[in-house]
Protein backbone atom coordinates (compact mmCIF):
# COMPACT_ATOMS: atom_id res chain seq x y z
CA UNK A 1 0.00 0.00 0.00
CA UNK A 2 1.52 3.39 -0.98
CA UNK A 3 2.25 5.85 1.80
CA UNK A 4 0.41 9.17 1.74
CA UNK A 5 2.38 12.02 0.16
CA UNK A 6 2.07 15.66 1.18
CA UNK A 7 1.06 18.19 -1.43
CA UNK A 8 2.48 21.68 -1.93
CA UNK A 9 -0.36 23.23 0.09
CA UNK A 10 1.21 21.60 3.18
CA UNK A 11 4.09 24.12 3.04
CA UNK A 12 4.25 27.88 3.55
CA UNK A 13 7.51 28.95 1.88
CA UNK A 14 9.14 27.71 -1.34
CA UNK A 15 12.49 27.81 -3.05
CA UNK A 16 13.32 26.30 -6.45
CA UNK A 17 16.66 24.56 -6.86
CA UNK A 18 18.31 22.96 -9.86
CA UNK A 19 19.80 19.50 -9.64
CA UNK A 20 23.31 18.92 -10.89
CA UNK A 21 24.81 16.06 -12.89
CA UNK A 22 26.89 15.04 -9.89
CA UNK A 23 23.76 14.66 -7.73
CA UNK A 24 22.91 11.37 -9.45
CA UNK A 25 24.16 8.08 -8.07
CA UNK A 26 25.06 5.01 -10.12
CA UNK A 27 21.36 4.09 -10.32
CA UNK A 28 20.53 7.35 -12.10
CA UNK A 29 18.64 9.07 -9.32
CA UNK A 30 19.56 11.65 -6.72
CA UNK A 31 21.68 10.25 -3.91
CA UNK A 32 20.05 10.33 -0.47
CA UNK A 33 22.86 12.53 0.88
CA UNK A 34 21.92 15.17 -1.70
CA UNK A 35 18.32 15.20 -0.45
CA UNK A 36 19.71 16.36 2.91
CA UNK A 37 21.76 19.08 1.19
CA UNK A 38 18.51 20.47 -0.22
CA UNK A 39 16.88 20.26 3.23
CA UNK A 40 19.79 22.08 4.87
CA UNK A 41 19.84 24.66 2.07
CA UNK A 42 16.18 25.68 2.29
CA UNK A 43 16.31 26.03 6.09
CA UNK A 44 19.49 28.10 6.12
CA UNK A 45 18.49 30.22 3.11
CA UNK A 46 15.21 31.03 4.89
CA UNK A 47 17.10 31.94 8.09
CA UNK A 48 19.40 34.28 6.16
CA UNK A 49 16.73 35.81 3.88
CA UNK A 50 14.39 36.63 6.78
CA UNK A 51 17.20 38.07 8.89
CA UNK A 52 16.25 35.58 11.60
CA UNK A 53 19.86 34.54 12.16
CA UNK A 54 23.21 36.15 11.37
CA UNK A 55 25.02 33.37 9.51
CA UNK A 56 27.91 32.73 9.91
CA UNK A 57 29.07 35.44 12.34
CA UNK A 58 26.23 35.88 14.80
CA UNK A 59 26.18 35.03 18.50
CA UNK A 60 23.70 32.18 17.95
CA UNK A 61 23.98 29.02 15.86
CA UNK A 62 21.59 26.25 14.97
CA UNK A 63 22.88 22.74 15.55
CA UNK A 64 21.08 19.85 13.87
CA UNK A 65 19.93 17.38 16.52
CA UNK A 66 17.44 15.31 14.55
CA UNK A 67 16.69 14.53 10.92
CA UNK A 68 14.60 12.01 9.10
CA UNK A 69 13.39 11.68 5.56
CA UNK A 70 10.68 9.66 3.89
CA UNK A 71 11.34 9.02 0.21
CA UNK A 72 8.35 8.61 -2.08
CA UNK A 73 9.72 9.09 -5.60
CA UNK A 74 13.07 9.53 -7.32
CA UNK A 75 14.59 12.87 -8.18
CA UNK A 76 17.69 13.37 -10.28
CA UNK A 77 19.43 15.45 -12.89
CA UNK A 78 18.03 17.33 -14.80
CA UNK A 79 15.04 17.82 -12.48
CA UNK A 80 14.20 21.18 -10.99
CA UNK A 81 13.24 20.76 -7.36
CA UNK A 82 10.69 22.91 -5.59
CA UNK A 83 11.50 22.78 -1.88
CA UNK A 84 8.71 23.61 0.56
CA UNK A 85 9.29 24.73 4.15
CA UNK A 86 7.03 24.93 7.17
CA UNK A 87 7.41 25.12 10.91
CA UNK A 88 6.29 21.98 12.72
CA UNK A 89 7.21 23.03 16.26
CA UNK A 90 8.70 26.01 18.09
CA UNK A 91 10.31 25.21 21.42
CA UNK A 92 12.18 27.33 23.95
CA UNK A 93 15.58 26.57 22.39
CA UNK A 94 14.66 24.65 19.24
CA UNK A 95 12.66 24.70 16.03
CA UNK A 96 11.50 21.67 14.10
CA UNK A 97 11.12 22.32 10.38
CA UNK A 98 9.11 20.29 7.90
CA UNK A 99 10.46 20.17 4.36
CA UNK A 100 8.91 18.76 1.22
CA UNK A 101 10.92 18.20 -1.96
CA UNK A 102 8.84 18.23 -5.13
CA UNK A 103 9.75 17.56 -8.73
CA UNK A 104 8.78 20.88 -10.27
CA UNK A 105 5.81 19.47 -12.23
CA UNK A 106 4.56 17.07 -9.52
CA UNK A 107 2.04 18.35 -6.95
CA UNK A 108 2.98 15.54 -4.52
CA UNK A 109 6.20 15.36 -2.51
CA UNK A 110 9.02 13.16 -3.76
CA UNK A 111 10.48 13.33 -0.24
CA UNK A 112 9.37 14.68 3.13
CA UNK A 113 11.91 15.56 5.80
CA UNK A 114 11.95 16.68 9.42
CA UNK A 115 14.89 18.80 10.54
CA UNK A 116 15.37 20.03 14.12
CA UNK A 117 17.79 22.77 15.13
CA UNK A 118 18.71 23.48 18.74
CA UNK A 119 19.99 27.03 18.96
CA UNK A 120 23.16 27.51 20.96
CA UNK A 121 25.47 30.33 21.97
CA UNK A 122 28.22 30.43 19.36
CA UNK A 123 30.98 30.77 21.95
CA UNK A 124 29.88 28.19 24.53
CA UNK A 125 27.79 25.85 22.31
CA UNK A 126 25.22 25.75 25.15
CA UNK A 127 21.51 25.89 24.32
CA UNK A 128 19.96 29.34 24.55
CA UNK A 129 16.42 30.70 24.27
CA UNK A 130 15.48 31.53 20.68
CA UNK A 131 16.53 35.10 19.86
CA UNK A 132 13.50 37.35 19.32
CA UNK A 133 14.05 37.89 15.55
CA UNK A 134 14.25 34.11 15.05
CA UNK A 135 11.17 33.41 17.17
CA UNK A 136 9.21 36.15 15.35
CA UNK A 137 10.18 34.81 11.91
CA UNK A 138 9.32 31.23 12.91
CA UNK A 139 5.96 32.28 14.37
CA UNK A 140 5.16 34.22 11.19
CA UNK A 141 5.97 31.19 9.01
CA UNK A 142 3.94 28.94 11.32
CA UNK A 143 0.96 31.31 11.07
CA UNK A 144 1.37 31.53 7.28
CA UNK A 145 1.23 27.72 7.10
CA UNK A 146 -1.88 27.56 9.29
CA UNK A 147 -3.68 30.02 7.00
CA UNK A 148 -2.90 28.01 3.87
Amino acid sequence: MPRPRADQQSYAHFQTMTTRWRDNDVYGHMNNVVFYEYVDTIVNTWLIDTGALDIPGGPCRGLVVETRCTYHASLGFPDRVRAGLRIDRIGRTSITYGIGLFREDDPLASAEAVFTHVYVEAETQKPMPLPQPLRAAAEALLKQGEQA
